[in-house]
Order: C-alpha cells, then sequence, then structure tokens
C-alpha cells in the first residue's frame, strides 16, 4: 500500500470523511476516541488487496442473464427460508449499527464468529472492539454506502439465520440528497460452511454514481488484527492499532440490479491443529507451528498479538515437528513431585497441558506417599473441622444479630446500620455502550479521518 496520507480539515461536520488519493491507495490515517485507537494498514509487501482471488477467498461475479444470479437470491417472504425479523432500530435510524449474534460458528479468514453488527450503510461489521469507524476494516459489504433506512416506511433491514444460513436483506432503502433517483435493495448471505453471497435485486445507480463525500462507498470483504503496544507520547499508555491484513474489492461496474457474487473461501493455516497437518498441507502455503500455542498460523491473522507476544516466529524457525516431539517426551518423562519442576513444566508447553499437570501432580502424590504425608493429612482434617465450627458459630452470631434487630428496630445499633447501608454503600452502575457507528466526539477530541484507498 501507498504510504501517502492525508487529513480532511475545515468545517467537516461528519465525525468521519472520505478523500481520494490520485497518487493509488493510501493507507488510513489517525483514527478514534482520543488516541486511544488508531486504524492502518499494513505495507504493500505485507497488505494482499486482490480483485478476482487471493489467499483467503476466491469470488465470482454473476449478471441478469445467468441462472445462477436467480440461484443466490434468498426470498425472504418464502417461510422454508426460516423466519423473517425487520429491525425496528435499524429500520428507522440513520448510521446506526446493532450486534447480533448467530445461531452457528461462522467461518470468516479462518476465524469462527458468533456474532456479528449489522449496519444501516449496507454492509456488516465482523470485529470484536466496536468503534465509530467500523467502515474502516473487519467487513462484508455487499453495498456500503451512505443508506437512510428512516427516510420512509417503506424502508426496512431484515434478517433470518435458519442455522445454515444468515442473510440480511436492505430493502428499498434510499441515500440521503437522491432519493427522487430510487430505491436500493440488496442482501448478504453468510453460509455456515463459510461461503458467503451477495446479491443485488434494485440497483438504480452505479457505485460511481453513489459518491462517497458523506460516507465510504465500498463492495469487498475486509479483515484485520489489532495490536497492542506501548505509546509513543506516554511508556505507561497502551495504544491500540488496528492493521488491514487482507482485502477483497469486487468489480463495481459489474454491480448492477438482478446481479450476485459469490466467495468461496480457500482453506487456512488456522484450519491445522497438529504439527504435521500444519509443516506438511498442500491445501496451505506459508504456515508455522507455535507449539507454545498449539496454533497453525502465518503470523497474519486476528492471533497476531499471541503471535508476537510467546515469539512464535522465533520458535518455529527451522525447527521441525520432530524437535518438538522429542521435547515433549523428555519433559513429560520426569516425574517429580517438586512443585517447582511442574510449574517450569506448565509454562514451557502453555495452556494445553495445564489440564494434563494437574492429573500429573496427583498421581505422583500417590506413587510417593510417605508417613510423613499422612501425618499431613491428619493435620488437614483437624483443620477443616475445626473451620467448619467457626464458620458454625458465625452463622449463629448473625441468627442472633438478625433477632436482635427484628425486635428491636428503633434501637441505636440498627438506625446506625440502616442509615450506613443507605448512604455510604453505593450500588453498582452500569454503562450500556452505544451502539451506533457515527457518535458525535465530545469537546476536546479531534475528528476522525480516513484517507479512502483508491483505485487500483
Amino acid at each position: 500500500m501507498s504510504q501517502e496520507h492525508g487529513e480532511s480539515t475545515g468545517g467537516d461536520s461528519h465525525p468521519y470523511r472520505v478523500q481520494r488519493s490520485s497518487s493509488g491507495p493510501a493507507r488510513i490515517s489517525r483514527a478514534v476516541l482520543g488516541g486511544g485507537l488508531t486504524i492502518n494498514t499494513l505495507p504493500d509487501n505485507l497488505t494482499r488487496v486482490v480483485g478476482d482471488s487471493g489467499k483467503y477467498y476466491t469470488w465470482r461475479s454473476f449478471g441478469p442473464e445467468d441462472q445462477r444470479t436467480e440461484e443466490l437470491w434468498v426470498d425472504m417472504s418464502d417461510v422454508r427460508h426460516g423466519q423473517v425479523r425487520v429491525h425496528g432500530l435499524l429500520s428507522n435510524s440513520y448510521k446506526q449499527a446493532v450486534r447480533v449474534a448467530l445461531s452457528f460458528d461462522f467461518p470468516f479468514y479462518g476465524h469462527y464468529l458468533r456474532q456479528i453488527t449489522i449496519a444501516t450503510g449496507g454492509f456488516i461489521f465482523t470485529g470484536d472492539i466496536t468503534h465509530r469507524m467500523l467502515t474502516a476494516t473487519q467487513y462484508i459489504a455487499p453495498l456500503m454506502a451512505n443508506f437512510d433506512p428512516s427516510y420512509s416506511k417503506e424502508s426496512t433491514v431484515q434478517y433470518l439465520d435458519n442455522g445454515e444460513v444468515f442473510v440480511v436483506q436492505w430493502e428499498r432503502v434510499r441515500l440521503p440528497g437522491k432519493e427522487s433517483e430510487g430505491a436500493f435493495t440488496f442482501q448478504a448471505a453468510l453460509y455456515k460452511t463459510g461461503a458467503i453471497t451477495f446479491s443485488y435485486r434494485d440497483i438504480p445507480l452505479s457505485l460511481d454514481g453513489i459518491g462517497s463525500a458523506e460516507h465510504p462507498v465500498k463492495a469487498g470483504l475486509s479483515d484485520a488484527f489489532m495490536v497492542t503496544q506501548p505509546s509513543p507520547q506516554s511508556p505507561d499508555a497502551q495504544q491500540r492499532t488496528i492493521y488491514e491484513y487482507h482485502r477483497v474489492e469486487t468489480d463495481s461496474t459489474k454491480i448492477t440490479s438482478f446481479s450476485a457474487v459469490e466467495f468461496t473461501p480457500l482453506p487456512t493455516c488456522l484450519q491445522h491443529d497438529s504439527c504435521e497437518l500444519c509443516l506438511s498441507s498442500n491445501q496451505t502455503s506459508g504456515c508455522s507451528w507455535c507449539n507454545v500455542l498449539q496454533r497453525c498460523s502465518d503470523g497474519m491473522d486476528r492471533h497476531r498479538q499471541e503471535w508476537l507476544d510467546y515469539a512464535c516466529s522465533e520458535e518455529s524457525k527451522n525447527a521441525t515437528c520432530e524437535d518438538y516431539s522429542r521435547g515433549d517426551s523428555s519433559t513429560g518423562s520426569s516425574t517429580t513431585p517438586e512443585m517447582e519442576d511442574v510449574s517450569s513444566w506448565t509454562l514451557q508447553n502453555g495452556c494445553d497441558g495445564e489440564d494434563e499437570t494437574k492429573g500429573h501432580i496427583f498421581n505422583t502424590g500417590n506413587d510417593v506417599r510417605t508417613d510423613s504425608s499422612t501425618k499431613s493429612e491428619g493435620l488437614a482434617n483437624t483443620g477443616v473441622i475445626a473451620g467448619i465450627a467457626a464458620a458454625l458459630v458465625l452463622l449463629l452470631a448473625l441468627i442472633l444479630v438478625a433477632l436482635y434487630i427484628n425486635y428491636h428496630p428503633t434501637a441505636a445499633s440498627p438506625l446506625y446500620l440502616i442509615q450506613r447501608r443507605k448512604n455510604y454503600w453505593p450500588s453498582l452502575k452500569f454503562q450500556k455502550q452505544h451502539p451506533g457507528y457515527t457518535e458525535v466526539e465530545g469537546e476536546g477530541h479531534e475528528k476522525d479521518n480516513i484517507v479512502e484507498a483508491g483505485p487500483c
């Protein structure tokens, strides 16, 4: 990706503004919420922007004359597909997003998602951290644009989930300022197999004619990972940066009425659950096995933070599965009851070995039981009995206090307790996070700016 970037300035009242770079693709500039989160792309040798095929998905487009176009369209009025829900908030809002749970694990770039965020702007956000710049990365966008479902009662956002496919349909939504151009109807379908389809029924304007001054206009897929590192302003503070590592951009000229796009997922390193499959599979390339995490990866996925924290790139360099097997067997053959040795074994083998270690400690304790251990058990039993007796005494005291307060409510002590409970024991309060992706910033914050990737 080109390292050029820019910022919108002046009296723009929108929380973000899209600009086009004449020199080609650009990166997303500084981002959100007082510097706590930055969204950026990787250098051009790491970020993969593809047009027709790539490392994670291949896709095909179909026009009005193709039979596949009609096959991919999910008729929301057909009860055989499942119960349809018209989302009231989204259907009557502008620039809003709502998180929805899926009934199945949906594989997206090799990661299994159980919840997604539906936005009024014609896209689905797939990230874990909800921020106002949802349009930047981690999206499934059949047609991302500045749609306003609140314009009329006929505009709706609806979805269905039948356990095999999750479908979102933006029906008869219009663009502010261009309502007379006509209404858009399109949908995105997420299949349990990982396949994704975009289907378009009514597209009155081309994507070039929509305009991106008020909202990004995109069609495709994107994923990113987040890395936490010390902030350059303050070493004690943490700076979170979201890096987009892959993007699929469909051919916008082929998005017309009665057209469709079908995405087929490709095998990823994350699907391999053993070292042998990770390093020898001919379905994937560039995979490395991180033994401490028991994970196969190329280092470019949502687990990037762990991959860096556990130095997986260094661990897997020039290592073979036989090396890991020899290390595990030599460590496992050591049956010592010393706690220090067991702790070091757990750290070397990570979380997956924790349960085995606990069982190992139990068995070792039986094998080396001595007279001293028997005496220790006797002392432990005595301590348990004493603890139970103390608990009973405490319970009896509480009962007596409660009875006293009940029969003497006007006494000084009960009144003091009631007053102290009222004035000094605050209740817990939880603030609900606003789901809107265009929440207005408070005073003292900078406006968000995005530099949209230009045409390749």
